[in-house]
């Protein structure tokens, strides 16, 4: 409690503080934020693409995650290494290499090219954003969901096939709902992590996928305007924890009703 109180409570306390009192005792720098067209328009963006990437990293972990359950015991071990080499690599190398995937010149666009297609502009997009920030985040998605489904009874499939439901129906009916909880903790995680994103969206956005990180860094570290950027990062935790209580008695109820048809 001494360490999280030293390193998370205290700072952040201080930018709370900053944000009130500078350059001058007041709520001036809120009103500035809410009172600035791009700045509302940025904060917007920031939890759209979130939620994009939230939802590409669910739609791309939840059958890997299945998978890890099902193979056998050496391929389980290759595809869990496989999710955690990313952990030991630096988000900014594997960034630029995502430059180097997604640039107009780079191999995406060079192999469309060599099967006579069109180029697809992909960096200084968000969609290439996305693309990035998805790849990074993966693993925090692909854990929670595994952890969860390794816990699920197979037998249970098993025994509704019996009783005359099919394959989909089953999974759809009986497996997905059981496996609620870790898509709403990988949910929750990596949409969260996705809130603070600073280095993918410099390198692979441009001016119409800048995110609230961005201008707080401008704010910080370029005009040295501590109060403005405290007042941003306020923000942006406060609209956080309005989402999670909202999506939090959801979650629960959803999660109280499967356990109940468990």
């Amino acid at each position: 409690m001494l360490l999280l109180a030293a390193v998370l409570v205290y700072p952040l306390a201080i930018i709370v503080l900053r944000s009130f009192t500078e350059p001058e005792p007041g709520l001036q720098n809120y009103i500035w934020f809410f009172g600035s067209s791009v700045n509302m328009a940025v904060l917007q963006r920031t939890f759209v693409l979130s939620g994009w990437v939230t939802l590409a990293s669910l739609i791309c972990a939840y059958p890997y995650a299945y998978a890890m359950t099902v193979v056998g015991k050496n391929l389980r071990l290759i595809l869990i290494l496989c999710v955690l080499v990313p952990f030991w690599l630096s988000g900014v190398v594997r960034t630029l290499a995502w430059v180097i995937l997604l640039q107009d010149s780079g191999v995406i666009n060079s192999f469309l090219r060599g099967l006579g297609l069109s180029p697809v502009k992909l960096i200084r997009t968000q969609l290439g954003v996305v693309i990035g920030m998805t790849q990074v985040l993966l693993p925090f998605m692909i854990l929670p969901i595994y952890s969860v489904m390794k816990g699920i009874d197979t037998r249970l499939l098993q025994a509704a096939r019996s009783l005359g439901a099919k394959p989909w129906r089953a999974f759809l009916q009986i497996y997905v709902p059981l496996s609620l909880p870790g898509i709403y903790a990988g949910a929750i995680i990596v949409f969260i992590l996705s809130l603070g994103f600073y280095i993918t969206p410099a390198l692979l956005g441009g001016p119409r996928s800048t995110m609230l990180s961005s201008l707080v860094q401008n704010q910080v570290l370029s005009l040295l305007n501590w109060g403005r950027g405290g007042a941003m990062g306020v923000v942006l935790l406060v609209a956080t924890f309005i989402l999670l209580a909202i999506a939090a008695p959801l979650m629960r109820q959803k999660h109280t009703q499967t356990r109940r048809e468990k």
